[in-house]
């Protein structure tokens, strides 16, 4: 055991990046099965392969924890790789799987497309329904945001009323000196700042379809 654990240290980005490609050709091999074959059982099995390589890369992630006690790069990417592949992932998979159908339907001149389908790529061209989505999907990535943050912060801290008096005084956002910050490390802080960036700027975008819907439609 501890000879596997050794191999999944000394190895662990060489076995990330493997899963990654079998991944991805997973999914290849289900939109050719899906979209060309129309063998629907077996493209199920490719998803099946895809979610069991992203359930097997966070348990990864979590046994190289275990047995360092340190949050690395490593575990960073692998973060967010199943943080995605859970959450805005499923959409956007959802999304393309239609997409893909229209788009082969035509070129094979059938229609893959139920009815269902063609609601919901209806319903996704309307500025009301669009404004709600994006308002739903502000609050979950705050709601994702501030809850990382927080372990972040509990990781880089010894105490409650440290992390409080961090809170309180801002000062040391956007310093070059991670030393000063509530961040364990440069990697965690580096992210928490770009992050932060990314999240407000998503948030601005995302209320925008709201106070201004009729300049954003489909």
């Amino acid at each position: 055991m501890i000879y596997i654990l050794n191999i999944l240290e000394m190895y662990q980005w060489e076995i990330f990046i493997t899963l990654e490609i079998i991944s991805v050709i997973s999914l290849l091999l289900f939109g050719v099965f899906r979209y060309f074959f129309d063998k629907k059982r077996v493209s199920l099995m490719f998803i099946g392969l895809f979610i069991g390589l992203i359930m097997f890369e966070a348990l990864l992630g979590w046994v190289l924890y275990q047995r360092t006690g340190v949050i690395s790069n490593f575990q960073l990417v692998i973060i967010v790789f199943v943080v995605y592949a859970m959450t805005f992932g499923i959409a956007d998979f959802k999304k393309l799987d239609r997409w893909m159908r229209k788009k082969v339907g035509s070129w094979r001149g059938i229609d893959l497309l139920t009815e269902k389908d063609k609601t919901i790529m209806k319903r996704d061209k309307d500025p009301k329904y669009i404004a709600r989505k994006y308002r739903w999907s502000s609050f979950f990535h705050l709601v994702i945001f501030v809850t990382v943050q927080i372990i972040f912060l509990s990781y880089g801290t010894s105490s409650i009323d440290e992390m409080l008096a961090y809170l309180k005084d801002l000062s040391w956002v956007g310093t070059e000196d991670w030393t000063i910050t509530p961040y364990a490390n440069e990697t965690i802080y580096g992210i928490s700042m770009v992050w932060g960036i990314v999240f407000i700027a998503d948030f601005i975008y995302s209320w925008s379809y709201t106070i201004f819907p009729s300049e954003k439609e489909g």
